[in-house]
């Protein structure tokens, strides 16, 4: 029988061995320490290695401020941003003090870009830092994601306050953002205007997938001294879809996510 994700939660210790298919061709494994793959429909664990290992997520993390954004506020309210905003490390959207932004435009700039500075804004959008971390916690927990502890909005960490996560509980929480129409857009959308200094400014998606991989659904980067890289996507082919997540990597986490894509989409269903 296949695990599905959210059915099973193992401690943030324990490190689960490889898993798969009976038969099947073995998953590529790749620069990831740790790696799922799982069906996004049914929720069925395909692949993976130490998806229970705890490892710090970086920016990925932020599909989860996203969902917990869009519980609380309207995508239509408006808010002010202040120099604290941006006195955060970047990568940032280049959020201006005094400019006036919508929860929208700001999640364009969170989601696309990794704005840490917007995800500074969001945080007090709902609170404030210590209710935005707060309010994380508690919708990965609710979500089944048990393994997830967010001590930053933005995903950045430092001595004492790293936020932590797990393959299996990113997998998690990536299928439940898709679900939400706006981040699912949001995902796909390879560039957006963004309010600048005077008019508007292009920013561009990150997520190189969505040039690189037909079918590509939407994706997050991640990067931290702490985490490595991470990264979390979904891609779509024949009516299936598959959701691959990846820690704590140290190499090209884009082109193992393409064989774990092509690798589960060559099973039988």
């Amino acid at each position: 029988m296949l695990t599905l994700i959210g059915a099973l939660c193992a401690p943030p210790s324990a490190a689960a061995p490889d898993i798969g298919p009976v038969g099947a061709v073995a998953a590529p494994d790749g620069p990831a320490r740790a790696w799922l793959i799982a069906d996004m429909d049914s929720g069925a664990i395909l692949a993976g290695k130490d998806p229970y290992g705890s490892f710090a997520p970086a920016s990925t993390i932020k599909v989860l401020l996203a969902m917990v954004v869009l519980d609380h506020l309207s995508p239509a309210a408006a808010v002010r941003a202040n120099a604290n905003h941006t006195k955060v490390e970047c990568s940032c959207v280049g959020l201006v003090p005094g400019q006036v932004y919508t929860t929208r435009q700001l999640l364009e700039g969170l989601l696309m870009v990794s704005g840490n500075d917007a995800a500074n804004l969001l945080g007090d959008m709902l609170g404030g830092y210590r209710a935005a971390i707060a309010r994380m916690t508690a919708k990965a927990q609710s979500l089944g994601a048990r393994n997830t502890r967010a001590l930053s909005p933005s995903g950045l960490d430092g001595p004492g306050w790293e936020s932590r996560t797990t393959a299996h509980d990113l997998a998690i929480l990536f299928r439940r953002a898709l679900a939400y129409p706006l981040i699912a857009h949001i995902m796909r959308q390879p560039t957006a205007m963004f309010p600048a200094r005077s008019g508007y400014k292009q920013i561009t998606n990150q997520n190189k997938l969505l040039q690189r991989y037909p079918g590509t659904l939407g994706g997050k980067t991640g990067y931290t001294n702490l985490a490595g890289d991470t990264f979390v996507s979904a891609a779509q082919r024949d009516g299936r879809r598959l959701v691959v997540a990846q820690l704590k990597g140290s190499g090209d986490l884009y082109g193992q996510a393409m064989r774990l894509f092509d690798w589960g989409f060559a099973l039988p269903r």
